[in-house]
């Protein structure tokens, strides 16, 4: 049974093309998300939630992208790391469950975990955690693509430890609005995906008590709880996401070519042996997108002992269904002509919100990288 309702994600859906064309973040949308439970859609019941598995909670967002493409995805972030939330407890470590409880309380989670120029991403980084004397850290740094800019209560960031003795560490933990140190910059001024506002944050000294710590971690790809499960669930729910704008750009071709008439042929366009070639191959990439996002989903949430050849996997998920979509709605464009180009057409923006999927991680390079020393070993001397 769905958890959200096809009334909301009709009305959330009626939304999408003023705040893509305003830019502005979609207020309305979070507010009925809340009242509806999904911020704690994902939370365990135990913990005050309503228990969606990896796999439910994918599905959702394929739903929901496919009314607001925006609007999942800004939200896709909150969901992650209740992922990882979930994952810390399930490995035995209690430092998960604020966020559990936080999720359930209504409280809001970004991601700031993306640095201007850092290619190792969630594997090292640029910004400065520095040791306080209460036990915790005050982190200086910049962060980019930082979802739900204008809304977030809880922040998941990290930062280098370069001073403790066991130095060097990478060091992740929730940040608190109220407490301070963070300046966000007007600067979400972009292609697509505008209901995300994921503006670049400034870290300036923002402090985090010892209980906010999640974990302290040696750089580089591991297997630690926060490390996986932070990626694990970025990068099935990304999957998931950009999966719903895949499947709803060939909804809005299939409508438009049965309607859209051929004045050479004296026929719709939903008979010409070209556009149902073109939607057919749109379809069948899809296809093959969400028995995927399913497989690795279940394989996380099993009993199986992980491994660092998850982690390609899991980068390989993402790639199939950001790469499945963005030639779909491509075709999409092509099989539905002209029209399709103006921006008052669905597919204009459905194309434009796509593209964010090149650019988030795992991307081609790094993917290609890791699979070849799966296949191949690495680089002989």
């Amino acid at each position: 049974m769905a958890f959200l309702s096809d009334e909301l994600l009709g009305e959330i859906h009626s939304r999408a093309a003023r705040y893509d064309a305003e830019n502005t973040f979609p207020e309305e949308d979070y507010d009925q998300l809340r009242k509806a439970g999904y911020y704690a859609a994902f939370v365990p019941e135990e913990f005050g939630g309503s228990g969606l598995t990896l796999s439910e909670i994918a599905a959702e967002q394929t739903r929901l992208a496919k009314a607001a493409p925006g609007t999942a995805l800004g939200i896709n972030m909150h969901q992650i790391i209740v992922g990882l939330g979930r994952m810390l407890v399930d490995a035995g470590r209690s430092e998960g469950e604020q966020i559990l409880r936080d999720a359930a309380d209504g409280h809001l989670f970004g991601f700031g975990i993306s640095e201007p120029g850092n290619d190792l991403v969630l594997f090292g980084s640029i910004t400065d955690a520095e040791p306080t004397e209460d036990g915790g850290y005050a982190f200086t740094g910049t962060k980019v693509f930082t979802s739900l800019s204008p809304a977030w209560t809880r922040l998941l960031t990290f930062g280098a430890d370069s001073e403790s003795s066991d130095a060097p560490k990478s060091v992740f933990a929730i940040l608190r609005r109220e407490d301070g140190g963070v300046t966000i910059k007007d600067d979400w001024y972009v292609l697509g995906m505008r209901g995300t506002q994921s503006n670049t944050t400034l870290l300036e000294g923002a402090r985090v008590k010892a209980e906010q710590v999640l974990g302290r971690v040696d750089p580089g790809p591991n297997l630690d709880p926060v490390v996986l499960g932070i990626f694990a669930n970025f990068e099935i729910l990304l999957a998931a996401t950009y999966a719903g704008v895949g499947e709803r750009a060939i909804e809005v071709a299939v409508e438009h070519v049965k309607k859209r008439r051929s004045v050479m042929n004296q026929t719709v366009y939903a008979n010409d042996p070209a556009i149902r070639w073109r939607l057919a191959e749109a379809a069948l990439l899809m296809n093959a997108v969400g028995p995927q996002i399913r497989e690795m989903a279940a394989l996380v949430e099993s009993d199986a002992e992980p491994n660092l050849g998850w982690l390609p996997r899991l980068s390989a998920v993402k790639n199939a269904a950001s790469e499945a979509s963005l030639r779909v709605v491509e075709q999409c464009v092509r099989a539905c002509g002209g029209s399709s180009y103006y921006d008052k057409n669905e597919l204009s923006r459905l194309y434009r919100d796509v593209l964010a999927g090149l650019f988030q991680p795992s991307d081609q390079e790094s993917l290609h990288g890791a699979w070849a020393n799966m296949v191949l070993g690495p680089v002989a001397d």
